[in-house]
């Protein structure tokens, strides 16, 4: 994609579309307004899609030059779907029209205008595999590679490095709020940082978050080139705006620097992806940005019913700071969301197996319906429950129960209780140890011949003179095949054990301790070892993922971030609990808590049909052991008459 600036002739399509007939009032008024600055909030299922589409229609239609319209969103895909759409809409070609994502867009620019800034026109844009490889080089080149202390992998220094950036964040900032583990080191990665921006400068090198940085830089610094480029594309579209980080509001702004028209669409109240760096307060503060913008609000949605709306809104009413607007639907009609709650958590995964079943005998498929969680880790219960009741699945988002590295490391020395000629778990408790390797372990598999019990094991670890950790590990497994263990001592043993184990080798060792700990509430049910262990090896629930292929129909596993944009006839939202959905960490801060809400918000909006809300009253935790839980404060706070209670002591919260 190139772009000539020569003015090229245009004459209007003869095919007249009927937009007031193909468009709701309000779509109507986004469509056909043309000059100065829109903000369309578009609620869930409201046709945003469709609004942009006819709109580029619309441009072209009134005699506008394709080539003066820009297109932002944030994927090509969705570029391109916008675009063949309005192709077939106006039965003529677009290819001049520029659409794209900010990334792909500046890149475009830089090619161009690079020299500008002192890039060669031959500058290499690194994808996150070559970023890595600079990074880790440059650790080695400065010597951090030999230090005792815990030193950033080089995935986690490229996200510390993109989070700087997409964030606006200070590095202290960061590494205080997300990053604790490192904070000694906060001085050798502030040195690291900056041999890695002479380094890409020396090689002309750019990495993903320079796309943005140089091409805001190309505007600003550039004023000829701004007006140039902003002359060009008269009319700019922004789709999903909620999404976009602070260098991307102030590119459309630098874009808009000549003529104020941009029409940006998105919904605050499906802004979820501060995680990435989406700023929440760029759809919000766009009238300040852009004085004189009109509002449009699409508040008519094509997919639910009218009561999974009031549900809908009654959760995002309690928002600090929103877009006021009201869902509503012609389709009055349809059951009330209901609200479950279980006992425990295996019981509000048995309830979910059972509402599965009966949807299915109904007729309504499995690909149309989905499980809606808030992390990866609270469909674990769920998962094995499925595999039990033969229901094929697929999980989104989050990891595989029984395919993370932590979850295997723990279970490892469980399993050589159970079993101690288990020497594939063996190898791997033992490869845990500081200053074991291959060796080690070999000349261990040596001994595990013939009458080879847990005994003799803890015998020969203790006969080991170095390293010292040996004996500690023996001391853990002599512990653990103590008599009178119960299920759940031996697991919190073991989870004490490993946490040091976990803090020196996974840079990400808070995150993966909590999902260890929420397999305590697992556990928690059963009594016995090895029912415990087969329940979750004989069929691992992450084996049916192997065997599903996309043309099979499976139930849709999936956390809320990415079930955004899907919909479903069913939709089932568990762990619908405080100190879950929302989590006791997000409770910290406003502005996070706030984030939870319109998670909650984004789960109820997918469902069509049928829309359950569980949690169990029951929980476990690590530190306070069995807990009571209650309800979400946002399911909570509404009023009873928008859920249908599934027994008569849910309305007695």
């Amino acid at each position: 994609m190139t772009y000539t600036f020569k003015p090229v002739p245009h004459n209007p399509p003869a095919r007249r579309i009927d937009y007031d007939q193909e468009l709701n009032p309000a779509q109507f008024q986004a469509v056909t307004t043309l000059e100065g600055p829109i903000l369309v909030i578009a609620g869930a299922g409201s046709g945003k899609t469709r609004t942009l589409v006819y709109r580029l229609a619309y441009l072209v239609e009134q005699g506008v030059d394709p080539g003066a319209i820009l297109l932002l969103t944030f994927t090509r895909k969705a570029s391109r779907e916008m675009l063949t759409r309005a192709v077939h809409l106006l039965d003529q070609p677009l290819g001049q029209v520029v659409g794209g994502t900010f990334h792909g867009i500046c890149y475009l620019w830089l090619r161009q205008y690079g020299e500008r800034l002192g890039y060669p026109k031959g500058f290499t844009v690194m994808d996150r595999a070559d970023q890595g490889d600079l990074l880790n080089l440059l650790k080695e080149r400065l010597g951090f590679k030999k230090l005792s202390g815990p030193f950033p992998r080089k995935e986690t220094m490229a996200e510390i490095l993109g989070a700087v950036v997409n964030k606006d964040l200070s590095l202290d900032f960061l590494l205080t709020r997300d990053y604790p583990q490192f904070l000694e080191q906060r001085d050798l990665m502030a040195k690291m940082a900056a041999a890695y921006q002479d380094e890409k400068r020396r090689h002309a090198l750019l990495d993903y978050d320079d796309l943005l940085l140089e091409g805001r830089r190309l505007l600003t610094e550039h004023e000829d080139v701004r007006r140039r480029l902003s002359n060009r594309f008269r009319y700019l579209m922004v789709d999903e705006y909620q999404d976009t980080n602070r260098l991307q509001a102030e590119l459309v702004q630098l874009l808009a620097y000549s003529h104020k028209n941009v029409m940006a669409v998105g919904d605050d109240s499906q802004s979820i992806y501060s995680f990435r760096g989406a700023n929440f307060r760029n759809i919000m503060d766009f009238p300040n940005l852009f004085p004189g913008t009109r509002v449009i609000k699409l508040e008519e949605n094509y997919r639910s019913t009218q009561p999974i709306l009031d549900l809908a809104n009654a959760i995002i009413a309690g928002a600090r700071d929103k877009y006021t607007k009201c869902l509503f639907t012609r389709r009055a009609d349809g059951t009330r969301p209901r609200l479950f709650r279980a006992a425990t958590e295996n019981e509000q995964s048995k309830l979910v197996v059972a509402q599965v079943q009966d949807l299915l005998e109904q007729g309504i498929p499995l690909s149309q319906m989905a499980v809606l969680i808030r992390a990866g880790y609270h469909s674990f219960d769920l998962e094995i429950e499925l595999v039990r009741a033969g229901i094929p699945f697929m999980k989104f988002g989050g990891f595989k129960f029984m395919e993370s590295a932590h979850i295997k490391d723990l279970l490892a020395h469980l399993r050589v209780v159970a079993n101690p000629k288990d020497t594939m778990s063996w190898n791997r408790l033992l490869l845990l140890v500081p200053g074991v390797g291959r060796a080690t372990c070999n000349k261990f598999n040596s001994q595990v011949q013939g009458g080879f019990d847990l005994a003799a094991g803890i015998t020969w670890l203790r006969q080991q003179r170095r390293p010292q950790e040996l004996k500690d590990l023996a001391g853990l497994m002599e512990s653990l095949n103590g008599p009178g263990q119960t299920l759940m001592t031996r697991m919190n043993q073991t989870l004490a054990y490993y946490e040091p184990l976990a803090k020196a080798r996974y840079d990400d060792y808070p995150k993966r301790m909590k999902d260890l700990e929420h397999l305590l509430t697992i556990t928690a049910r059963y009594k016995e070892l090895q029912t415990f262990l087969n329940d979750l090896t004989l069929e691992p629930p992450s084996s049916l993922a192997d065997v599903v292929t996309p043309t099979q129909d499976y139930l849709t596993l999936s956390t809320v971030h990415s079930a955004k944009g899907l919909e479903w006839d069913a939709v089932f939202i568990i762990w619908a609990a405080e100190g879950r959905f929302p989590g006791f960490y997000s409770q910290e801060r406003d502005d996070d808590l706030e984030e939870e809400r319109r998670l909650m918000y984004v789960a109820a909006t997918r469902a069509r049909n049928y829309l359950a809300v569980i949690f169990p009253s029951i929980g476990y935790s690590r530190q306070f052991g069995m807990t009571v839980n209650s309800p979400s404060r946002f399911i909570a706070d509404i009023p009873r008459s928008l859920l249908e209670p599934w027994r008569a002591e849910v309305e007695e919260w």
